[in-house]
């Protein structure tokens, strides 16, 4: 019996672009009336990192397995490369530019593997580090309903999306509003299964938080919602997509210069209610917004897995 032990030090969770450690520890225990003629030698063992994709049949029509194609893909033809983005990124030639030990040896494959690692954690860093204010107009067919400012469009898993709206500029009424965090999956067309046959939409959209808010005589609000880290960062492959979005629905009056308080100075006391029925239009607006992944030490604890499998021969 041969007992096979393989542990990840430091999480099952890596970016892409770094370098996979993982100890393998082989083992032979014999019990104590056992002879060194019965013991197992293990010959020859391999390791290989594998990407599982798996599709619902409802939505996604899969092309037949084609048995002529090698089980171990090239660089070219999967998405999941690790210097995607970085093509453009060039490494530096001088050694005394980037800080090393002379203790310890490096291989060149090992170098890269580390700049690469690095590089695309200050990717990371700077592009959802950046803020400034975008403004967006929001407005229906009768005129302006107020101003939504949003700090930065790129953020990162855990990050809170924060927004602010003004309606103190607009001349139509706004009784009420919400705001959706969703996720958009969509199924290219070439694989789309279609409507037909019993399908289901090509589009799906999920909802990860929401905010809804009575906003009438309201000036000035803001929401905050928190982006899940055991959720999904945006990726595009060539059978599906997933992008993320901000989903607004609005609700206005139709009435111009609607006015639902009593007055402020009455001649004699009166009593006053307010309309029982408003008429109202419904309209919605979606923004969309980029989500990355984030440190893979973060990501561990919001979904952690095993780093230690055993396997016995």
């Amino acid at each position: 019996m041969i007992e096979v032990v393989a542990e990840l030090s430091r999480g099952p969770v890596f970016l892409a672009g770094e370098a996979l450690e993982c100890v393998v520890t082989v083992t032979n225990p014999l019990p104590p009336t056992a002879t060194s003629a019965s013991s197992e030698a293990l010959a020859w063992a391999s390791a290989q990192i594998h990407c599982q994709f798996h599709a619902s049949e409802s939505r996604v029509a899969l092309p037949p397995p084609d048995s002529s194609q090698p089980d171990v893909q090239p660089d070219s033809q999967t998405v999941f490369l690790p210097h995607r983005g970085l093509q453009d990124v060039r490494f530096p030639q001088d050694e005394a530019v980037a800080p090393s030990s002379p203790f310890l040896e490096e291989d060149e494959g090992g170098k890269k593997d580390s700049w690469l690692a690095e590089l695309a954690g200050e990717r990371l860093m700077a592009a959802t580090s950046c803020r400034s204010l975008h403004l967006y107009n929001i407005s229906d067919g009768r005129g302006k309903v107020g101003t939504f400012g949003i700090f930065k469009s790129v953020y990162r898993l855990g990050e809170d999306v924060v927004g602010t709206l003004n309606l103190g500029e607009g001349t139509v009424a706004c009784l009420q509003f919400s705001v959706s965090l969703q996720t958009e999956e969509r199924v290219q067309p070439e694989y789309q299964r279609r409507r037909g046959t019993g399908g289901a939409p090509s589009v799906s959209h999920v909802t990860h938080a929401r905010h809804q808010e009575s906003c009438l005589h309201t000036t000035r609000t803001s929401f905050s919602l928190p982006i899940p880290l055991s959720s999904t960062p945006g990726f595009c492959t060539a059978i599906v997509s997933l992008k993320w979005r901000l989903h607004f629905e609005f609700v206005t009056s139709r009435e111009p210069g609607l006015i639902l308080l009593p007055p402020v100075e009455q001649p004699e006391p009166a009593t006053w209610t307010g309309p029982e029925q408003v008429p109202v239009d419904t309209f919605s607006w979606d923004l969309p917004i980029k989500v990355l992944p984030t440190s893979p030490t973060l990501a561990s604890y919001a979904a952690p897995g095993p780093s230690t499998s055993t396997i016995t021969i």
